[in-house]
């Protein structure tokens, strides 16, 4: 259960993301954290004015105090991004007839491409790499195995139940953002990885709904899986980052580059909207001008 906030505006509209949008905790701690910030401010600075008699450039007023501190532009929109949701909230609620943010600008972003392992060093991470013994070493390659066949996110992958298998017809139920579902088929060779997984649990985790359980028989954390994917990714990439995150660019990748359709993978990963997806298609044009450059005669 969330905390509070002493902004009663802002616990309603905390409450409706709760409970009307089922948005994560997570994700409602960080818009409760952004949106306190700039209460905290108009608090200072105006002398706690009512939220219907913000302006947009009281708005810019509190971003420049955040540039001044050297707040990056991606940090700067996440917070712009909560404030667009807070007063839209408002205007639906009738208590506003438009938004301040309308004459907020959010700063440019230089977009990173995606980093993601090799398809080479994926196969000899899944062939050839020796796991830890017993059910730690079983559980963290199944682990490993469903994030680069599925692209999940590493919070659907720990909180998948095993009634979201259908083993026979070779899909995943996930609940990803927002609650919202989507169906993701598996191989016919991972669906029997399953199934052995399943049956071979620990009697410890006899109760508990979770696909995925340690030793002990309780559900994986996300502390331990990052630090486990980081020591396997280490024996087979140079790459800076050795994340879960990194094997849901490698499964998009590895996609795109193999002619998968952009929006079939947009459905795959879950994303809202195509731009979220259409990162992944540099990565695709970079493989073609490898590909023109090894075969074309005037290359």
């Amino acid at each position: 259960m969330l905390t509070p906030t002493r902004y009663t505006p802002l616990n309603t509209f905390l409450a409706y993301l709760q409970f009307e949008k089922r948005y994560s905790v997570h994700t409602i701690t960080a818009y409760s954290n952004d949106l306190i910030q700039f209460f905290d401010f108009m608090e200072t600075q105006y002398e706690g004015l009512d939220f219907t008699l913000v302006t947009g450039t009281m708005v810019r007023s509190w971003l420049a105090s955040l540039k001044e501190n050297e707040l990056t532009s991606k940090s700067m929109n996440r917070k712009i991004s909560a404030l667009k949701s807070f007063f839209k909230y408002q205007i639906q609620q009738g208590h506003l007839a438009k938004s301040p943010m309308e004459t907020v600008i959010s700063p440019k972003v230089n977009k990173r491409l995606p980093a993601f392992v090799a398809e080479n060093d994926m196969e000899q991470l899944l062939l050839n790499l020796s796991f830890a013994e017993g059910w730690k070493g079983f559980t963290e390659k199944m682990v490993i195995q469903l994030f680069y066949a599925t692209g999940m996110r590493l919070s659907e992958l720990i909180n998948c139940k095993e009634s979201q298998l259908d083993l026979s017809k070779k899909i995943i139920k996930v609940l990803g953002k927002g609650n919202k579902e989507r169906i993701l088929p598996i191989s016919t060779e991972i669906a029997k990885s399953l199934d052995e997984y399943i049956k071979e649990k620990p009697t410890e985790a006899k109760g508990n709904p979770h696909l995925f359980v340690n030793e002990k028989g309780k559900a994986l954390q996300p502390r331990s899986v990052y630090s486990f994917v980081k020591f396997y990714l280490s024996q087979v990439t140079t790459l800076q980052k050795k994340s879960p995150h990194i094997l849901r660019h490698s499964f998009a990748t590895h996609l795109m580059n193999n002619g998968a359709d952009l929006n079939a993978v947009k459905e795959l990963l879950g994303h809202a909207s195509l731009a979220a997806t259409q990162v992944y298609t540099h990565n695709t044009i970079e493989k073609l001008k490898e590909v023109f450059a090894k075969a074309h005669p005037k290359a």
